[in-house]
This record gives structure tokens, sequence and C-alpha cells, in this order.
């Protein structure tokens, strides 16, 4: 039984990382790496290929054995997460949520922002 679960949450993880390489609000690596934790768990030929395809190796390949992302990489999920997080923050202004729930938002935001554009290493790409 959770052999099918998983192939299906692989299946379903890697099509929303391919829906993500057009779109730009559905982020690609995260979706692309859940794809293939899933068809690890449930069968080695399913995560063999997975990892071959080149949407694995363009968008999670270098950070999974290198800790790198490229220029494009980094700018394509600061943008996203910044556009995001920046309309739930409206949002939430809008609501007139706890300035508490905006602060938190807010420092999850710096996080990203340090950590995927400063303490990440770029390559070449």
């Amino acid at each position: 039984m959770n052999k099918y679960l998983y192939i299906t949450l692989g299946v379903l993880f890697f099509g929303l990382g391919v829906a993500g390489t057009v779109l730009p609000l559905i982020p690609t690596t995260p979706f692309i790496l859940f794809s293939a934790v899933c068809f690890s768990k449930s069968s080695e030929r399913l995560h063999t290929w997975c990892v071959s395809t080149k949407f694995y190796k363009n968008n999670v390949d270098g950070f999974v054995k290198h800790r790198t992302m490229t220029v494009k990489a980094k700018i394509t999920l600061l943008t996203t997460v910044t556009a995001v997080m920046g309309l739930s923050y409206i949002i939430l202004t809008v609501l007139n949520t706890p300035m508490v729930a905006r602060i938190i938002l807010a420092e999850v935001w710096v996080c990203h922002v340090v950590y995927f554009g400063i303490i990440v290493k770029t390559t070449q790409g």
C-alpha cells in the first residue's frame, strides 16, 4: 500500500515541478526533490528515471550534490518567494491580522534571501 502511495505522490510532485518550469508561481525545485524522495521509497527504477531527467539535473542535482545553485535558479527562486510572501504580507495587512504574523512572515522572507542569496554558493550554469 505504501509503495503505491509513494508512486502516486512522486508522479504528482514531478508533474507540479514540470509545471513550475512554465508557471512562475509554482516552484520547480522542491517538487522535483519531493518526487525523487517519493520514488526512492517506492521503486529504484522510478528513482533512477527521476534523477536522470533534465528537470532534476537542471533544478536539483547541483544543490543536492554540491549545495550550489545557478544565478538563474537563485533569481527565479527569490523572485517567486518575494512575490508570494509580498502578496501574503499585503493580504495579512488588509485582513488586519496581528503584527506578530507579519513580522514572522518578514523574518521567513529574510531567511530565504540570506540562505539562498548569500549562503548557498553560486555556480555557472
